[in-house]
């Protein structure tokens, strides 16, 4: 690699919330991901293509995601990243620290178009590399604002969510008959899901170009859209992190407020998603509230992990710290192994052949794994193997790995 011109900085101290936090987030995530790895983009994003009846414990499953991980926990990792951004790059005047975070992101840019392609196609570390090179330019501003201008852009998109299906109520009716008539799903299009799962299970050939279908639909329809809500998320956690939230220094009489408005806005998005997915009453102006309303419950799982810090629990909360510290090498190691199971060719071939609730256990075996490997790793070494690349990257040379004897 070429020479740096900037040297590594030195060591210094762990914000532990910060690591706890990020840590629940990426478990969280792999909830979430898991319907995706298990079959394809459409059957992952429409009920009526879940290649198992859409009814019983497999709706009771897909409840449980819906109503406490959804969009949780992605809200999560993207205020962090938005703290991580200014802990990278410093002010907006540190010149040194700005070109550092620049080649971050440029090199964040390379690691998601090879997860992405060669891995699997629900990567968001492109995304994110997109939208951090707006929020690093506002990484100076003062909390007031960067809340303002975040809320007004998560708010905003939240809003079109809500206002746009609400509008259909008003439509004509043959307008309304057309809208119903698209989201039911037609005997071609289950036909084409069998087909594209069989694809993807039967070869390596065949799963990389469901992977890369996936992939090109997936950036095509949503990249650009959700760069303004993922911006005023990370705008809204660096905005946290200014005030002293993420790393628990402010007090538990609000960190407690939060977690009360957390619960609140957990039970309601708790009863919307039991109208879409157990009683079948799906209306589709929900999913923009309860979008709304899933960084606030993020933010209350939050607290709940730094009032256990703050009332001494650190110890018992070793290993999801470690996971945090290790989010991208977890992140990027729960594609690999999840694919591995369900892809063709190079994994045992599963993707449609196990139903929501065996899927969960997959991903607790999964989440065990990690909250084992993460602290056995990191008691000899200094971070994460992608980690360490992605460092290396930025700063242009080889920096040491293991911990000092």
């Amino acid at each position: 690699m070429p020479q740096s011109d900037t040297p590594p900085a030195p060591a210094v101290e762990r914000i532990t919330t910060l690591d706890l936090v990020r840590g629940l987030a990426v478990l969280g995530i792999l909830a979430v991901n898991a319907g995706g790895f298990a079959a394809t983009l459409s059957a992952y994003g429409s009920p009526g293509l879940w290649p198992f009846p859409d009814t019983g414990a497999s709706a009771a499953a897909q409840w449980v995601v819906d109503a406490l991980f959804h969009q949780k926990f992605i809200s999560l990792f993207s205020m962090l990243f938005g703290a991580s951004l200014f802990l990278v790059g410093g002010e907006r005047a540190d010149v040194q620290r700005g070109r550092r975070v620049r080649r971050r992101l440029a090199w964040l840019t390379v690691i998601a178009l090879i997860h992405g392609l060669a891995i699997w196609w629900g990567d968001v570390l492109l995304l994110y590399a997109w939208s951090g090179l707006f929020v690093m330019l506002a990484r100076s501003w003062r909390p007031v604002v960067l809340f303002r201008v975040g809320l007004v852009l998560f708010g905003l998109f939240s809003l079109v969510q809500i206002v746009g299906p609400l509008s259909l109520y008003f439509a004509p009716a043959d307008v309304q008959a057309r809208v119903a008539a698209e989201l039911t799903p037609t005997a071609a299009q289950i036909a084409q899901v069998k087909t594209d799962i069989a694809e993807a299970a039967g070869s390596l050939a065949g799963a990389y170009r469901q992977n890369f279908s996936a992939w090109v639909e997936l950036q095509l329809s949503s990249l650009m859209v959700f760069v303004f809500p993922t911006v005023g998320l990370m705008m809204i956690g660096l905005g946290l992190f200014k005030t002293g939230f993420l790393s628990g220094a402010l007090s538990v009489r609000l960190y407690r407020g939060v977690v009360a408005a957390g619960a609140v806005a957990l039970a309601f998005v708790g009863g919307l998603t039991w109208l879409d997915d157990m009683a079948h009453a799906r209306m589709m102006w929900t999913a923009g509230v309860e979008g709304l309303l899933n960084p606030l419950i993020g933010l209350g799982y939050a607290s709940v992990l730094i009032l256990m810090w703050k009332a001494g629990r650190a110890g018992a909360l070793r290993p999801l710290a470690a996971a945090g510290r290790m989010a991208l090498s977890n992140y990027l190691a729960q594609s690999i192994l999840m694919t591995s199971l369900f892809w063709g060719g190079r994994g045992l071939g599963l993707m449609g052949q196990v139903d929501r609730p065996m899927l969960w256990v997959v991903v607790i075996g999964v989440w065990t794994l990690q909250l084992i490997w993460s602290p056995l790793w990191l008691s000899r070494f200094a971070m994460g193997p992608a980690e360490w690349v992605w460092r290396c990257l930025t700063y242009g040379r080889r920096l040491p790995m293991r911990k000092p004897a």
